[in-house]
């Protein structure tokens, strides 16, 4: 009878010693493709302007010997929206003097948040050729009480793409919402109180007392550049809490218009 390979005690060793072998060989694969991962620079970069007296976004390590509570803010709020950006596979970083074309060169996404100065003609057409060009917006005011359209004139940007932001919205009930569509892939409860009127663009985000007067809205451009205005600024400040609502999703929502622009 002939007698089976595997049975014999020395040809069971060598095959164990081959499993042995091969298991190690796939755990190196995979520790070197996590490590590869864990090691590649990322794909995107978000610039945040902090160049025009930006009434909340700092860069934390620029904050010494201001008041703790702001520090403490601007903290959370740098953690959370590095936590967005590391999803999507990009990086953050600052514009810290005043916007030159040779600073947008490699941004794929500009976050401007509620300036309170003018942006100097040369960085309005810097920014105007950078979106005409390809590149991605993401542009927040709100009412008077932080800064006026005449304190700043970011209309002077937004303008020739055929969106502007107006006055005060008549809305005033607490509490906002987008829709299911393009941005955002499921209705998104976010926050808002009292906000600044956006005309122009595709409308996606709306107070709870009417649709009439939206407060985010987008526009694709032909050349593939994208612009998001909001008109409110407490979902991008990730205000997750307001008048007693806890549950406001400002970073599902974030998440998901950095993806948009970025893609």
């Amino acid at each position: 009878m002939m007698k089976n390979y595997l049975t014999t005690p020395k040809n069971q060793k060598t095959v164990m010693k081959f499993r042995h072998f091969v298991f190690t060989l796939l755990l190196c694969f995979v520790f070197a493709g996590n490590l590869t991962a864990q090691t590649s620079s990322p794909r995107y970069r978000i610039l945040i302007d902090i160049s025009h007296k930006q009434r909340f976004w700092n860069d934390p390590v620029m904050m010494a010997g201001m008041d703790n509570n702001q520090i403490d803010r601007v903290r959370y709020m740098t953690d959370q929206i590095t936590k967005n950006a590391v999803s999507l596979n990009a990086e953050i970083g600052y514009l810290k003097e005043e916007i030159k074309p040779d600073n947008l060169v490699k941004c794929d996404l500009l976050f401007i948040h509620i300036p309170s100065t003018k942006y100097t003609p040369g960085e309005i057409k810097a920014i105007t050729q950078y979106l005409q060009n390809g590149g991605s917006l993401f542009l927040v005011m709100d009412v008077d009480y932080w800064s006026t359209l005449e304190q700043t004139n970011i209309n002077d940007i937004i303008e020739p793409f055929g969106i502007q932001y107006g006055g005060q919205s008549p809305d005033t009930l607490t509490g906002g919402y987008t829709k299911a569509g393009i941005l955002t892939d499921k209705p998104l409860k976010i926050t808002y109180a009292e906000g600044r009127i956006v005309k122009g663009g595709t409308p996606f985000c709306f107070n709870t007392q009417s649709e009439e007067y939206p407060f985010g809205t987008f526009k694709k451009l032909k050349n593939g550049g994208k612009i998001i205005i909001m008109g409110d600024g407490m979902v991008s400040l990730y205000m997750t809490s307001w008048n007693g609502v806890k549950d406001y999703q400002c970073s599902e929502f974030m998440n998901d218009v950095f993806k948009w622009l970025l893609k």
